[in-house]
């Protein structure tokens, strides 16, 4: 009914990267490529939206087009500095290209404007197992599950920070959690989503996640 809103564009383009990140679209591919597409259409018609710019850097590093991604979170820290979300959007695009000692400062940025950020300390976290600081990841990790001991990305990360770390009880314990979160959770499809470009990194951790029990 609104055409020329691209509020609306954005909304939907969101809908779409949830339908990836949560696995229950009917194609990863289509759901990425159709948040894309809203996202480009909303920046048609605002090029100063800064939600566009950030749902298109997120979705650029699912289809692991890191340079763009890189530029989009960029472009989104102009237009908003005072934003927490510019922030992380910008540490988590540097993070998943392999930059994530770069990525730290800014998402300690991110977090000194928003302490409460669960999607972000979860991002931080990410960043510090990257480069191996595993208890700092762990404490990250422990820091989400206070606030929300029923996040399942918390459990899932915790689980691979300990397993990393020859943890391997507690490792299980986590995994376990993860297991009655989501009973359906497959392990193949989960590293299918990662977008992380270190491919090392990430294949260490779905081993220590299947180490840990998930499967």
């Amino acid at each position: 009914m609104c055409p020329d809103n691209p509020a609306f564009y954005v909304a939907l383009g969101y809908i779409y990267h949830f339908e990836f990140t949560l696995g229950i679209g009917k194609s990863p591919r289509e759901s990425i490529e159709n948040g894309i597409e809203m996202a480009q259409k909303a920046i048609a018609i605002d090029d100063s939206m800064p939600g566009a710019h950030a749902l298109l850097s997120w979705l650029y590093s699912y289809k692991r087009e890191y340079d763009k991604a890189i530029a989009e979170a960029e472009r989104l820290v102009a237009l908003d500095p005072g934003w927490d979300f510019s922030y992380a959007t910008y540490a988590k695009s540097l993070s998943v290209a392999g930059r994530s000692e770069e990525a730290i400062p800014m998402f300690q940025k991110a977090i000194r404007l928003n302490p409460f950020g669960g999607s972000i300390l979860l991002d931080f976290g990410v960043a510090l197992r990257e480069v191996g600081r595993y208890e700092e990841a762990v404490s990250v990790f422990k820091k989400v599950l206070q606030r929300a001991p029923n996040n399942f990305f918390a459990h899932i990360h915790l689980s691979g920070a300990y397993g990393l770390m020859g943890r391997e009880k507690e490792a299980r314990a986590e995994a376990e959690e993860v297991i009655k979160l989501n009973p359906k959770f497959s392990l193949e499809s989960y590293a299918k989503m990662l977008p992380y470009k270190n491919q090392i990194q990430t294949d260490r951790y779905i081993d220590a996640l299947r180490k840990a029990g998930l499967k």
